[in-house]
């Protein structure tokens, strides 16, 4: 086993933080235009590329590959169920709207 160094976990965990609130800033500047299919589509397939990407990560460190470490796993499986669960919301609010659009028409 290696040894898990806290500070370099929070470090990412702040760089993530960071990324992700500079990109929703970016984002909402610029909705003109914005095809939301498109949009869905690309954020589904980064939700299964981050979902491959751990489980390459995890067989990796299964196998006992020496650069994989335990930390990395952890990390990105939990980025995995973190965007399959934001995933997940996100088509169940669709869900609902669509319902209550389908309401409103009888």
């Amino acid at each position: 086993m290696s040894d898990v160094d806290i500070s370099q976990v929070i470090n990412q965990m702040r760089v993530m933080a960071s990324q992700a609130q500079s990109t929703s800033v970016v984002k909402t500047q610029s909705t003109e235009g914005v095809d939301f299919s498109n949009m869905l589509k690309q954020s589904l397939e980064k939700v299964s590329s981050t979902q491959k990407a751990a489980g390459k990560l995890t067989e990796s460190f299964q196998a006992g590959d020496p650069g994989t470490d335990l930390a990395q796993v952890m990390i990105s499986l939990q980025k995995a169920s973190v965007s399959f669960e934001a995933m997940k919301q996100v088509r169940n609010k669709l869900v609902n709207a669509y319902q209550e659009i389908m309401r409103m028409q009888a």
